[in-house]
């Protein structure tokens, strides 16, 4: 739990940022090309994090890697405070947050699978982690920028007083045993066996960008959509963000269940809600309506919870201690290519429409479900024909019960045979 609280913290400090892009839009005058930047270095410098920081781990250790991360993603925060009005350090607190949430997501969710023992509670105790960090930190980002007296700094004190309780209480959480952590480099090969099979490609990477995906629809897309350029409040974009990780949160102890007992039918039900949520907004941006875009966030949060619990569950089976920071954190980057989804929508609405756009992410998502059902059936034992059954060997009969008396005692005496 405490290797989980500097998760929530450095997702919290990755995520708040969200919402304060409309502020800076409209507080600094900047261009729709600046918002796009400042979206985008994030990812420029969480993917390069991602991939180099869960090798790391695996050489070096956990503790090695994920605290001095966290120790700077309060410095990326305190970057935004001390210069509101300057877009230079707006970009470098944005890009030092992203090397932040890179190298501390995949080793962390390693971290607590190496302490949890490698049950599927695991995978729900790091998705539950993150997802509140996601959830809280853009929600109370939102609000204070709402109603509070400097919408520029004032939402992003709580993260500098979390993320610095979140690194000291980090400072005591134990660290995995030699084994787990620091194993013997002989015989090592690029890339794990894990991200050489095609259980990981097909049924963990295919699904893995719809758990951000859908997030990023629920919170970034539908905002925008279903409001116009003059009503869009960061108020509202923090209710949609509400009920989305509200829902992805809520749907977690069931999707921990069913990735225990039939680990693809979680992903198959969160692809499912992912077309569902997809198809309502389709209605909810023709509208426009803000009723129904709520609906959508819901359904798109519920599948942004199953498919991210089931799918760090998966990953976790196929890797084994010696390169498990690897493995998630290659699905954290499968994941994330999600967060391109406002863009691909922007691209589509240009041929398309917004109902066409959302129509066709409906699809996208329906096809995907049946893929991974139909992998499923697939890779499921097959029952024994009819008429082929093995019967059971008939038991042997009792032993006959040993008489007791003279006659039991000529009968049972040993025989001689002469040499």
């Amino acid at each position: 739990m405490r290797v989980a609280l500097v998760m929530f913290a450095v997702g919290w400090g990755a995520n708040q940022f969200s919402p304060m892009l409309i502020v800076y839009r409209h507080a600094l005058g900047l261009s729709a090309g600046e918002i796009a930047g400042l979206f985008a270095i994030y990812a420029a410098t969480l993917i390069p994090g991602l991939l180099v920081g869960g090798p790391l781990s695996d050489r070096f250790g956990r503790r090695a890697v994920v605290l001095p991360f966290a120790a700077l993603s309060p410095v990326a925060t305190l970057l935004f405070v001390v210069g509101p009005h300057s877009l230079p350090l707006i970009a470098a607190g944005r890009a030092l947050a992203g090397l932040c949430s890179g190298m501390v997501f995949g080793p962390a969710t390693a971290w607590v699978q190496d302490l949890s023992g490698g049950d599927a509670l695991s995978s729900r105790r790091a998705a539950l982690a993150l997802s509140a960090g996601f959830g809280l930190g853009p929600v109370v980002a939102a609000f204070l920028a709402q109603w509070a007296g400097d919408p520029l700094v004032v939402p992003y004190l709580p993260h500098l007083a979390l993320g610095t309780a979140a690194l000291a209480i980090g400072l005591t959480a134990p660290g995995p045993r030699r084994s787990q952590s620091q194993p013997d480099q002989a015989g090592r090969r690029w890339p794990p066996a894990a991200l050489r099979t095609r259980q990981f490609w097909l049924g963990v990477a295919l699904p893995a960008p719809f758990v951000f995906g859908t997030v990023s629809l629920a919170i970034v897309v539908l905002p925008e959509e279903v409001t116009s350029a003059h009503t869009l409040s960061a108020g509202y974009a923090g209710l949609m963000t509400i009920l989305a990780f509200a829902a992805g949160i809520g749907v977690q102890p069931a999707a921990r269940r069913v990735a225990a007992r039939r680990p693809h039918a979680g992903i198959i039900a969160g692809l499912g809600a992912a077309a569902a949520g997809a198809a309502v907004s389709v209605a909810a941006v023709a509208g426009p309506s803000q009723v129904l875009a709520g609906v959508g966030a819901v359904l798109l949060g519920l599948a942004y919870g199953l498919c991210l619990v089931c799918g760090l569950h998966d990953a976790e089976r196929l890797a084994g201690p010696r390169d498990r920071g690897t493995v998630l954190a290659a699905y954290y980057v499968l994941a994330y290519l999600g967060f391109a989804a406002p863009y691909a929508v922007d691209g589509l609405n240009a041929g398309l429409g917004k109902p066409g756009t959302f129509a066709v992410l409906a699809g996208v998502a329906a096809v995907v479900a049946g893929l991974t059902w139909a992998r499923a059936v697939r890779s499921a034992p097959l029952p024994a024909p009819v008429g082929t059954e093995r019967k059971r060997p008939t038991p042997p009969p009792p032993a006959k019960p040993r008489e007791v008396g003279p006659a039991a005692a000529v009968e049972n005496a040993p025989t001689y045979t002469e040499s």
